[in-house]
């Protein structure tokens, strides 16, 4: 669970600032174990929530109008809800108010509150900070209010403020994982309907590392939206929705009318669908070292056909391989930059970074940070 301080922190801050009891409410991050870039193809992900995220806290206020503090950045804004708009290079206040544009436009009335924020996930780690702070405001904005939304109806809520006012257009993954995690299990998770199967996390023996490079190139977010313009263009050639719909079959015949980049674009999301079906019935018969496989052979997919890997993430994947206490890694979210995840001998996890860290050092003259995680419950109210 998410460290208590943190909420100390938020709660002390909100009675200092507003003098009232603040409704508290924690909204995870999301590892992926595989399944990249399918989500907004209508595929398959495989993600969990982890016990790093966002606390909030938000309470009614007798002003005309809202304040809104982020503690990590020590910056406060305030704003009417009668004018609500994006700020340009607004950074966090887009997702606050892009939350509350969603939440008003599905017809739902809140008045003034002040809200305060404060989180533990690593900036630039793609570990879905942005899906955690959306999550926490529109859960906190329902307790507040009383606004009867489900928790599906708040995921949904949460994407369009990505889509509309962060200019992210993002699939469905990152919102639910954070909403809907189990602790100590994975969602294997069919993005076209919302089905979601909960698999137990044990790797028996192994833990989940995450690497992260601390970079993040400046291309990420229009890199990522062109992907999937790209992938819808392929669909319409194929006459399906979306990628979802394709077949290996219908992605040849229109080889010859798309590029040989797109195509193999197409073909990787295709193949990565299938990997994230084979990681379901290989952890059900708790076969790790197919597990693993199947992240390296991902990696290759993200790196060589969808081309939304770096320099930074293919070195610690080619370091990863050579090791022979890691069963598998991969590069995880939307590329260019963050963090590997990696199946890795427990008791091992030492030996490997410190030999790795001087090699990267030398190379890319940047320091690595390293993250052992937990998988945690997914957005709740803190009693």
């Amino acid at each position: 669970m998410i460290n208590d301080s943190l909420i100390q922190k938020v709660k002390s801050t909100f009675l200092k600032r507003f003098d009232a009891e603040p409704i508290l409410s924690f909204s995870p991050g999301r590892i992926n174990i595989i399944g990249e870039h399918t989500d907004y193809n209508h595929g398959f992900v495989f993600p969990a929530a982890i016990d790093k995220g966002i606390v909030s806290g938000i309470q009614k206020n007798n002003k005309n109008h809202c304040t809104a503090y982020a503690m990590d950045a020590d910056e406060a804004f305030e704003f009417s809800l009668q004018k609500i708009k994006p700020i340009k290079n607004g950074g966090w206040k887009n997702y606050v108010l892009g939350v509350i544009a969603e939440v008003l436009k599905e017809g739902r009335i809140i008045y003034n509150f002040d809200l305060v924020l404060a989180g533990n996930i690593p900036p630039g780690s793609g570990l879905s900070s942005s899906a955690a702070l959306e999550n926490s405001i529109v859960f906190g904005l329902n307790e507040l209010f009383n606004l009867e939304f489900t928790k599906e109806e708040m995921v949904h809520v949460s994407q369009k403020a990505e889509h509309n006012y962060a200019g992210v257009q993002c699939g469905i993954m990152d919102q639910y994982s954070s909403m809907f995690g189990k602790k100590n299990q994975a969602l294997l998770l069919d993005c076209r309907d919302l089905n979601v199967t909960y698999f137990p996390i044990n790797f028996e023996g192994y833990d989940i590392l995450l690497i992260n490079t601390n970079v993040k190139h400046s291309l990420a977010e229009s890199a990522y939206n062109q992907r999937r313009s790209t992938c819808e263009t392929i669909a319409k050639h194929m006459g399906v929705s979306t990628l979802r719909e394709a077949s290996y079959e219908k992605l040849h015949a229109v080889k010859e009318k798309i590029t040989s980049e797109d195509y193999q674009k197409a073909l990787f999301v295709l193949e990565e669908n299938d990997r994230v079906l084979r990681a379901s019935k290989a952890l059900t018969n708790n076969d790790f070292t197919e597990l693993g496989r199947l992240l390296f052979e991902s990696h290759k997919g993200l790196q060589n056909q969808y081309k939304v890997s770096c320099p930074e993430l293919d070195f610690l994947i080619d370091q990863a391989k050579q090791n022979p206490n890691i069963l598998g890694a991969r590069m995880m979210g939307g590329g260019f930059g963050g963090c590997t995840i990696n199946i890795i001998k427990k008791g091992t996890v030492d030996a490997f970074i410190n030999t790795i860290t001087p090699l990267y050092y030398e190379q890319f003259n940047k320091n690595l940070s390293q993250y052992e995680l937990q998988i945690s419950q997914g957005t709740y109210k803190i009693e």
